[in-house]
């Protein structure tokens, strides 16, 4: 269920509704009637209105909602579950991560309560009677391991995937749902000096992806963890594309 929330709309900045759909307050941008939806997943320790910029400028069509992680980090922000902070840094210390191996304890929950959000969200956008609208999710970082991890285990499909700076996760749960990737259209992005989740790591998922037959469209860039310019106008490239 989708609900207005009518104190923070009163402050919401211009152009942006704040709602709570499914118990994840979310910023929505653009016309709830454009042909293409986009759900993007902020990364750990972030905010909607880290991504909200984006939302604004894309130029294009589509109707942006920006769920908030449920989750306070201890670092400020939010996330989509808890990371052990201490066990963090001191991966961090040998260099940038690969979290293939990873099986964070609050993936299932995170997993079960996009998935609820994700459901509401879908039946928002396709009221009784009219045509299906293009459904794409993706995220930063944390957010797009979710956004994936939701592709491969979840029980509903949606129509594209964007991938900022994300890492493989559970790849051991994942293998076995690859074929849930044949010929999905994939944005993915990773910086070459990324200092969080090595740029071996996007490679190792551009890998991934592109052995699980998804139609890859692979953006690398001279950065670190971040989303430049060069991946926004690539990502509105991409999500054009999809729109004709």
């Amino acid at each position: 269920m989708m609900l207005d929330s009518a104190v923070d709309n009163a402050r919401a900045p211009k152009g942006e509704r704040i709602l709570d759909i499914e118990g994840l307050r979310t910023t929505a941008v653009g016309n709830p009637d454009a042909p293409l939806t986009l759900v993007l997943l902020h990364g750990y320790a972030m905010q909607p209105s880290d991504l909200a910029p984006f939302a604004h400028s894309i130029g294009i069509p589509a109707y942006f909602l920006l769920p908030q992680g449920p989750v306070s980090s201890p670092n400020g922000g939010q996330a989509w579950w808890e990371v052990d902070l201490e066990a963090r840094e001191s991966a961090l210390c040998a260099g940038p991560r690969d979290l293939a191996n990873d099986h964070p304890q609050g993936l299932a929950a995170a997993r079960r309560q996009f998935g609820q959000f994700l459901a509401a969200v879908t039946m928002e956008v396709k009221p009784a009677g009219t045509a299906r609208r293009t459904v794409i999710i993706g995220g930063f970082s944390q957010g797009g391991m979710l956004a994936l991890d939701w592709v491969l285990r979840g029980n509903q499909r949606v129509d594209g995937l964007a991938l900022l700076s994300t890492s493989r996760l559970a790849l051991s749960e994942w293998e076995p749902q690859r074929d849930r990737l044949r010929d999905l259209p994939v944005f993915l992005s990773h910086g070459a000096t990324d200092r969080d989740l090595a740029f071996a790591a996007g490679e190792r998922l551009r890998d991934f992806l592109l052995e699980s037959a998804a139609q890859l469209t692979w953006t690398p860039f001279e950065g670190g963890h971040e989303i430049p310019l060069v991946v926004w106008r690539g990502l509105r490239k991409f999500l054009a594309a999809l729109l004709k």
